[in-house]
């Protein structure tokens, strides 16, 4: 797709890999009982964006790529509603994370956009 020759050239992709790390991260804050809970939530949520933007990208149809970078949207919304949860409810801060998956959302969108001009 255009000059990209690998998902891992996309910087979108870079930026979800890094925000999974960090919620990596996170979850060593909380508590060991969250380990199945809501930790085992937002890592799913998280490893889901990367792993979907790189998924689509290989499919090499525009239609399936489109496809799973909405599901990849999907995901970022769905992590930042259990990183809201976790702030509220253990009081961590996660509001950077939360910014992150707003520039990532952003990202696809545009992503999304680019790729349906060609459609």
């Amino acid at each position: 797709m255009g000059n990209i020759s690998s998902y891992q050239d996309l910087n979108v992709w870079k930026k979800s890999i890094a925000l999974t790390s960090n919620v990596y991260q996170l979850c060593k804050e909380l508590p060991g009982s969250e380990k199945f809970g809501i930790c085992s939530q937002i890592q799913r949520s998280a490893v889901s964006i990367p792993s979907n933007i790189a998924e689509g990208h290989e499919r090499h149809n525009l239609k399936e790529y489109i496809h799973f970078l909405g599901i990849a949207r999907g995901s970022a919304t769905e992590l930042e509603t259990q990183l809201i949860i976790t702030s509220n409810v253990y009081h961590l801060d996660t509001a950077g994370l939360v910014d992150n998956l707003t520039e990532i959302r952003k990202m696809l969108s545009s992503l999304v956009a680019k790729l349906r001009t060609k459609t």
